[in-house]
């Protein structure tokens, strides 16, 4: 990891799942050793040789608050996640993978085109609440939020909503399933994120680290800082 300091203690938050391989793909693509956390092992703190720094493994729910409240310097955690948590952090890259759609789909059957066009307080069913909330408030539309944790497209099938909020890559499981998209909630991909009291403290250290993220990035899709 050339120009970047390994002296000073740095934990990064990594997502267990299907995430984490296209971290350690990254993380290794800069230099950083990522031996140990590819070994077959029960251990959620893992030290990354030659360094001061360690991984810590996370549900990927739990990514945002352990950087918010510095148990983490830095974390891996999908745009989705990041707003649903409302959690206090920085914003540092968009790391480009994980890529989809957060959107809004109804039963193409109900002939609704758009948002505007749902009924008044209509029930939409999502694994994302806060976000789902959030977005229909900006659009001026009461809507009753039902929250679900499982697969988000039996309500409108079995007649508990009349739209959803929901991820998707290619749209086939809406389809088959006869729902169409009406809108774009977000742009989802994974971030780099920070504990703001470390990203001032260990500023060198940390923009060490994401200039050379940005370099790998650059070369390959073009994303780069977020703020």
């Amino acid at each position: 990891m050339a120009s970047v300091d390994r002296e000073t203690p740095l934990t990064i938050a990594v997502p267990k799942g299907r995430l984490q391989s296209s971290v350690i793909d990254l993380f290794e693509q800069v230099g950083i050793d990522c031996s140990e956390l590819k070994s077959p092992s029960r251990r959620l703190i893992v030290p990354v040789p030659g360094t001061a720094w360690r991984f810590l493994l996370s549900k990927p729910t739990d990514v945002p608050t352990y950087v918010e409240y510095g148990a983490a310097d830095l974390g891996v955690v999908g745009k989705d996640t990041l707003l649903e948590s409302g959690k206090d952090v920085a914003e540092l890259i968009d790391l480009g993978f994980g890529r989809c759609r957060l959107i809004v789909a109804v039963p193409e059957s109900s002939g609704v085109k758009n948002v505007q066009e749902l009924d008044f307080n209509s029930r939409v069913a999502t694994k994302f609440p806060q976000i789902a909330r959030d977005y229909f408030n900006r659009q001026g539309i009461q809507a009753e939020v039902v929250e679900l944790n499982g697969s988000v497209e039996l309500g409108p099938i079995v007649g508990l909503s009349d739209a959803i909020v929901d991820i998707t890559e290619t749209g086939t499981t809406l389809l088959e399933n006869g729902l169409i998209p009406i809108a774009e909630v977000a742009e989802i991909s994974s971030r780099l994120i920070a504990n703001r009291v470390s990203y001032k403290v260990k500023h060198g250290t940390i923009y060490g680290l994401v200039k050379l993220l940005r370099n790998v990035l650059s070369k390959k899709t073009g994303v780069g800082m977020e703020g």
